[in-house]
């Protein structure tokens, strides 16, 4: 599928859907190719904040930091609810 760069803005979610079951968007501006939207690797799709969990999780562990009752979990929502 190609698209311009205004229509994308105000469909990015279907395109974004679209490139998720495995078709190629293209979006152009003025008539050139400027970007392609297409489906996330697997390994890319995964959440980021579960990375992030176990990175924390290791250095609390191997500096001796980690409280028994704060979880990491506890820490993301509470940071998450800090940014509403």
């Amino acid at each position: 599928m190609i698209t311009t760069l205004r229509e994308s803005k105000a469909r990015l979610s279907e395109l974004v859907e679209r490139a998720s079951r495995g078709e190629d968007v293209l979006i152009t501006v003025r008539g050139r190719p400027k970007a392609r939207l297409t489906r996330a690797a697997p390994s890319e799709a995964a959440p980021l904040g579960n990375a992030w969990a176990r990175q924390l999780r290791a250095l609390q562990r191997a500096h001796g930091t980690a409280h028994p009752r704060l979880r990491v979990e506890r820490i993301l929502a509470e940071d998450r609810e800090d940014r509403m």
